[in-house]
């Protein structure tokens, strides 16, 4: 059963999908997830799928068992990548066309150099686990009270193992970056994800809420999550500090959009925000299941998916939006732009779909 769940439907990643596994033949040859590749299957663009990206001209979409899929005629087929791990991945992210990241559980962070046709794997949970360790045992040699304070619950990562998900990925360019996850998880890197520096200390949040995604434009970077929870990178600081918010309800997603963002999440709720100390303004999504993934249009519009199977597509500046008729219903758990053929590629419950997209409205 997955340790996180960003709704009813957007892990995807049920009991049901993480049960089955490629055992070997006999129980002595059993080899964990990390040490097992991703089982090749021409159905593997039919099975669950929980992001897609599009990076020039190719859709790159991840998924359970280390599933990752791209497309090179715009969604019409898929061909399987090769991947190391046969964990459940749960984002992708390309910052240039060869160079993209996929996280999932067991904390495992996959890179491609080769615009997603092979992976290799960064880091994974032990590995995170004991990199905070090294952190913040040298920090508190040095002196770091905070760091510590901080040192026996990082004990607790490091006995607990490889047990907790990266959620999301984002990459300001092809050296910097960042991964989210649960219980307060978050990694910064400076040189593609050769390394990783904890930043466990550097975001406001006590309670240790999961963070759900991360995404940055102009200069300014969000991370949202757990009951209602919005920061951004103060970057003077180099710290996240939270913003007062008017839901409650779990953020699954947040797109930069006008200098400012749109976080959305639970029972079809979805707010704009222009920046740090901003009003904030409700957007009518007309829906009530989650949304999970939206994408900017490259106008003044943007597309919502949910786990209710709505496609949503709308304006922010007029804060309204209309179902669009999916060829296939499926719980939706990611979205992204195909501007050659004018549709979307979404992922989710029944695989890979598009869903093409009337004129502007």
């Amino acid at each position: 059963m997955n340790l996180v769940c960003k709704s009813t439907g957007r892990a995807l990643v049920l009991a049901t999908f993480a049960a089955i596994a490629a055992f070997p033949a006999q129980a002595g040859e059993f080899k964990g997830v990390l040490n097992t590749p991703a089982q090749a299957t021409q159905l593997a663009a039919q099975r669950p799928l929980n992001a897609v990206v599009a990076s020039g001209l190719r859709l790159i979409a991840a998924g359970p068992r280390g599933h990752i899929v791209y497309s090179d005629d715009n969604g019409a087929s898929w061909k399987q990548a090769s991947v190391p791990v046969s964990s459940d991945l749960t984002a992708v992210f390309f910052s240039s066309e060869r160079y993209g990241w996929a996280v999932g559980h067991d904390g495992v962070v996959l890179h491609s150099a080769d615009a997603g046709q092979t992976w290799q794997l960064q880091l994974d949970g032990n590995r995170a686990a004991a990199l905070m360790k090294e952190h913040y045992a040298r920090l508190a040699a040095a002196g770091d009270a905070q760091a510590a304070a901080l040192l026996p619950e990082i004990d607790g990562y490091v006995a607990a193992g490889a047990d907790k998900p990266f959620l999301d990925v984002w990459f300001a360019n092809d050296r910097v970056g960042f991964i989210v996850g649960a219980f307060n998880l978050i990694f910064r890197t400076v040189d593609g994800g050769k390394t990783w520096e904890p930043w466990f200390d550097r975001v406001e949040n006590p309670r240790r809420l999961h963070f759900y995604a991360i995404r940055g434009q102009g200069g300014r970077l969000y991370v949202v999550g757990e009951q209602g929870l919005v920061a951004y990178l103060d970057a003077g600081a180099q710290r996240f500090a939270t913003l007062p918010s008017p839901y409650a309800g779990s953020f699954f997603g947040v797109l930069p959009v006008n200098g400012g963002a749109v976080v959305y999440g639970m029972r079809g709720n979805a707010f704009r925000i222009d920046g740090p100390g901003a009003n904030w303004q409700k957007l009518d999504t007309g829906v009530v299941g989650g949304l999970t993934a939206a994408i900017g249009l490259g106008d003044d519009r943007l597309a919502l998916v949910s786990t209710a199977g709505d496609v949503l597509v709308g304006s922010v500046d007029s804060g309204r939006f209309k179902r669009v008729k999916a060829p296939r219903e499926m719980l939706f758990a990611g979205v992204a732009y195909v501007p050659a053929t004018q549709s979307l590629a979404s992922v989710g419950s029944a695989g890979a779909s598009i869903v093409p997209l009337a004129q502007k409205q």
